[in-house]
């Protein structure tokens, strides 16, 4: 077998059970990755120097072929409304299958970390059959030293064969799906198959830290993070889209991390070591951080378009999906932390991209508020970011993250609750959404006004201004702010139309109380009595 790169000579592949392997290349660099790739017709070069690669249709995760074994570890801990049961046996009967699948393949080998913080860090070892995977994954997690390597031990593998077409009877799928996830907590293993988007790779690991962490009092949490000059950092939550990535790349503080981050007894620290931005209408003008971090050797596009003669990536290009992807290290953030560490956030934002166009652009939350705004993860959706999507839908991700969180949502949530109120810390929620009517009346945030908010927010001059309280939501918004349009911060002015604003802050009010339901056995009346209320007719 061929074997080149640097590893642990005295742990090789074999330990895993990999056998009769063409060759491992391990911990290549992104010079070797780049050369493999292109080889290989994987991906190409596009002006700049980024490799840019298609991940056929998979353009997202697949949620709902994530499955995890049951036993004695995960019978009783894993919440198992929010994840899908798998057998040992059929756990089993897939990894004999991918291990003889490997056989004769040269494989790609990373060895990373999980957690930028030592002693509560996952040792990964990521074998993939694509280069452009290894690169990537070696993007997103933290890379040890290169000394580190020769004595290096994985806590947690990965396989990802995007070749291997799962069989649902015989490994317990989906039927008529080609894709599985399906994660081994109790032999740490994780194995991915039939999808070519590397994000499910990156995820993975999220899961497990999301699955060990909370006994070791750590809250692992879906959100990105930065420091100001005075070590007071700020936490920053989202689902997709709505600008944890693009808020936290501010210029003026120092990025700790964009997408998972873990809050214990000495402060928050990043998982990874790399970005994952969504591209689509990215410009130099608006984000040139990330702009200029994607446009450079050593970034991995996903699925952006680019014109066939100069290789200039079209960033507007939305043929192949609208989620098209840049992961670059976070070096390439001229003000990233060089830790991945800071100490307890003085500031908690929550961001809801709200395509109904009726939540205010901020607003300030009570302890039991945050509590209820985490658990209940809202953001809305728009046709065309998914496939068969029509209209304008709410989604609701506990914590949000729910596709991520192997244990009970009150878990994660009562542990956060613990540390804001320790800790004293400020939450606020941030719509990045729209404004003056719903998506396709009203028009986008302005970027603009929401930096302006979140500034004043983190610089603590926000919490001076007077506030008024929400008829709807019950949250306090401020009725005025420094370089911010005064009737944005109230947005039944922004509306036209004043009973249809009525009418679907309403409606709103309802979908967030119908969804808290399986939630209320687990929380105290101070979070119950946080929900939205419709409590007097609007002004």
């Amino acid at each position: 077998m061929q074997e080149t790169g640097v590893r642990n000579g005295a742990y090789g592949a074999d330990k895993f059970g990999l056998k009769d392997l063409a060759g491992v290349h391990w911990n290549l660099t992104e010079p070797s990755l780049y050369e493999h790739a292109i080889a290989a017709g994987e991906a190409t070069v596009v002006a700049g120097g980024a490799l840019c690669a298609e991940t056929g249709h998979h353009t997202g995760r697949s949620p709902k072929d994530k499955h995890t074994v049951v036993d004695a570890l995960t019978e009783n801990t894993v919440w198992w409304d929010g994840n899908r049961k798998m057998t040992r046996e059929n756990f089993d009967a897939l990894l004999g299958d991918f291990l003889d699948h490997c056989k004769g393949k040269k494989l790609f080998a990373q060895d990373l970390y999980g957690g930028a913080e030592a002693k509560y860090r996952i040792k990964t070892r990521v074998f993939t059959e694509l280069a452009w995977h290894s690169l990537f994954i070696r993007t997103l997690l933290i890379r040890p030293e290169r000394s580190e390597l020769k004595s290096f031990v994985p806590d947690l593998t990965i396989i990802d064969l995007p070749s291997f077409k799962p069989d649902a009877k015989r490994h317990g799928g989906r039927e008529g799906s080609d894709t599985m996830v399906a994660i081994d907590f109790t032999r740490k293993i994780v194995l991915i198959c039939g999808s070519s988007y590397a994000g499910e790779m990156k995820k993975s690991v999220f899961t497990t830290l999301n699955f060990y962490l909370p006994a070791q009092n750590v809250v692992p949490m879906h959100c990105s993070a930065n420091v100001g000059p005075d070590g007071d950092s700020a936490l920053f939550f989202g689902l997709s889209g709505t600008g944890k990535t693009t808020l936290s790349a501010d210029p003026n503080r120092t990025l700790i991390g964009d997408d998972e981050t873990g809050w214990g007894p000495d402060g928050i620290f990043n998982f990874e070591g790399g970005c994952y931005a969504k591209t689509i209408n990215l410009s130099r003008e608006a984000e040139p951080e990330i702009w200029d971090a994607t446009n450079r050797f050593g970034a991995v596009l996903e699925n952006v378009g680019f014109d066939p003669e100069t290789r200039v990536p079209d960033y507007t290009d939305q043929s192949k999906t609208e989620n098209t992807r840049s992961a670059y290290p976070l070096e390439s953030i001229p003000n990233a932390s060089r830790t991945g560490r800071a100490g307890h956030p003085k500031n908690v934002i929550f961001l809801t991209a709200d395509a109904f166009g009726v939540m205010p652009p901020i607003a300030k939350l009570t302890p039991a508020q945050a509590m209820y705004h985490f658990l209940s993860g809202y953001t809305a959706k728009v046709a065309g970011t998914e496939k068969g999507l029509v209209g304008v839908q709410p989604e609701f991700s506990t914590c949000f993250g729910s596709p991520f969180l192997p244990r009970p949502p009150s878990e994660y949530g009562d542990l956060f609750r613990k540390y804001i109120t320790e800790h004293n810390v400020d939450c606020w929620l941030v719509n990045s959404g729209w404004t003056g009517g719903k998506y396709g009346v009203g028009r986008r945030m302005p970027i603009k006004a929401t930096r302006a908010l979140v500034t004043a927010a983190l610089n603590g001059s926000l919490k001076k201004a007077d506030f008024r309280t929400d008829p709807y939501f019950g949250f306090s918004v401020p009725t005025s702010v420094a370089g911010v349009e005064p009737h944005l911060l109230n947005p039944f002015k922004t509306w036209k139309d004043k009973a249809e604003f009525d009418k679907t802050a309403r409606a709103l009010v309802r979908m967030f109380q119908e969804n808290f339901v399986k939630f209320e056995k687990h929380v105290g009346p101070d979070v119950k009595a946080a929900a939205p209320e419709v409590r007097i007719a609007a002004e």
